[in-house]
């Protein structure tokens, strides 16, 4: 056997397949990290359109009504009077898997009333998916 059939039949040495190795690796960080973004931001326009959601059905509920329904009586109320469809839990639940939070009057909207959702964190404040996001 010569040199260059010995060559041929070696194959790959460490240092290349760890080359390779980091190359993927990076490139999947990449991805990774623009996919993860995108999620965030679709949680954010969900939200933001489940709120008009909310905030329409209670427009209608008032039509109905005459009047919002109280801070006590929720968005259940909606829920129960067939004006919105509940989750699989019975609730109305935020992309976050939290409820949405209801105040009439609205600290907002004193005139009307408030939807809220806490962002990801589910506490008041913060910025980013953090963010508390309100009806307009």
């Amino acid at each position: 056997m010569n040199a260059k059939q010995r060559r041929k039949q070696r194959g790959m040495t460490l240092i290349e397949i760890m080359v390779v190795v980091i190359i993927i690796g990076l490139i999947g960080t990449a991805v990774a990290v623009n996919v993860i973004g995108q999620l965030n931001e679709a949680k954010v326009r969900t939200a933001r359109t489940d709120l008009a959601k909310i905030a329409d059905a209670l427009d209608q509920y008032k039509m109905m009504r005459n009047n919002y329904p109280s801070t006590e009586e929720g968005l259940d109320v909606l829920i129960r009077e067939k004006f919105l469809k509940a989750n699989k839990d019975g609730k109305i639940k935020d992309p976050w898997n939290k409820e949405y939070i209801y105040l009439y009057p609205g600290q907002v909207h004193a005139d009307a009333f408030d939807v809220k959702s806490y962002g990801e964190d589910g506490v008041p404040g913060g910025d980013g998916n953090n963010a508390d996001l309100v009806n307009n």
